[in-house]
Protein backbone atom coordinates (compact mmCIF):
# COMPACT_ATOMS: atom_id res chain seq x y z
CA UNK A 1 0.00 0.00 0.00
CA UNK A 2 1.26 3.60 -0.74
CA UNK A 3 2.26 5.98 1.77
CA UNK A 4 2.03 9.56 1.63
CA UNK A 5 4.38 11.23 -0.79
CA UNK A 6 5.34 7.83 -2.48
CA UNK A 7 5.13 8.00 -6.17
CA UNK A 8 2.93 6.47 -7.81
CA UNK A 9 1.69 5.10 -11.44
CA UNK A 10 -1.28 4.56 -13.18
CA UNK A 11 -2.76 1.21 -14.09
CA UNK A 12 -5.55 2.57 -16.05
CA UNK A 13 -6.90 5.59 -17.89
CA UNK A 14 -8.77 8.40 -15.80
CA UNK A 15 -11.79 10.72 -16.93
CA UNK A 16 -11.90 13.54 -15.23
CA UNK A 17 -12.73 17.34 -14.01
CA UNK A 18 -9.14 18.32 -14.30
CA UNK A 19 -8.77 16.67 -17.64
CA UNK A 20 -7.76 12.75 -18.69
CA UNK A 21 -4.76 10.79 -17.24
CA UNK A 22 -3.13 7.81 -19.02
CA UNK A 23 -1.92 4.68 -17.75
CA UNK A 24 1.62 5.23 -16.92
CA UNK A 25 1.10 9.20 -15.81
CA UNK A 26 3.05 9.34 -12.59
CA UNK A 27 2.13 11.22 -9.75
CA UNK A 28 2.00 11.84 -5.65
CA UNK A 29 0.14 10.64 -2.88
CA UNK A 30 -0.79 13.54 -0.85
CA UNK A 31 -3.33 12.02 1.24
CA UNK A 32 -4.85 8.69 2.16
CA UNK A 33 -8.29 7.49 3.55
CA UNK A 34 -8.76 5.79 6.33
CA UNK A 35 -8.04 2.42 6.13
CA UNK A 36 -6.68 2.76 2.52
CA UNK A 37 -9.97 2.40 1.07
CA UNK A 38 -8.48 5.58 -1.43
CA UNK A 39 -5.98 7.98 -2.07
CA UNK A 40 -5.91 11.32 -3.29
CA UNK A 41 -2.61 11.66 -5.48
CA UNK A 42 -1.50 14.94 -7.64
CA UNK A 43 0.10 14.81 -11.11
CA UNK A 44 2.12 17.56 -12.19
CA UNK A 45 3.82 18.69 -15.26
CA UNK A 46 7.86 18.02 -15.20
CA UNK A 47 8.31 21.66 -14.01
CA UNK A 48 5.77 21.31 -10.94
CA UNK A 49 2.59 22.95 -11.88
CA UNK A 50 -0.22 20.88 -10.90
CA UNK A 51 -1.97 19.65 -13.52
CA UNK A 52 -5.22 17.06 -11.57
CA UNK A 53 -5.39 16.12 -8.19
CA UNK A 54 -7.45 12.82 -8.12
CA UNK A 55 -9.00 10.05 -5.51
CA UNK A 56 -7.73 6.50 -6.75
CA UNK A 57 -8.69 3.43 -5.83
CA UNK A 58 -5.59 1.24 -4.90
CA UNK A 59 -6.15 -1.41 -7.40
CA UNK A 60 -5.84 1.74 -10.06
CA UNK A 61 -2.30 2.90 -9.32
CA UNK A 62 0.81 0.89 -8.38
CA UNK A 63 3.91 2.00 -6.71
CA UNK A 64 7.24 3.10 -9.04
CA UNK A 65 10.05 0.53 -8.39
CA UNK A 66 13.94 0.85 -9.21
CA UNK A 67 12.87 -0.87 -13.08
CA UNK A 68 10.84 2.09 -14.27
CA UNK A 69 11.66 4.88 -15.97
CA UNK A 70 10.15 8.36 -16.75
CA UNK A 71 7.89 9.28 -20.31
CA UNK A 72 6.92 12.25 -20.99
CA UNK A 73 3.90 13.14 -23.17
CA UNK A 74 2.20 16.29 -23.72
CA UNK A 75 -1.24 17.86 -22.50
CA UNK A 76 -4.34 17.97 -24.53
CA UNK A 77 -4.78 21.24 -24.96
CA UNK A 78 -7.61 22.79 -23.20
CA UNK A 79 -10.26 24.76 -24.66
Amino acid sequence: MPKELDLIILTADIQGQDGDLKAGDVGTVVHLHPGGEALVVEFTTLHGDTVAVATLLPSQVRLVTDEDIIHARKLAAVV
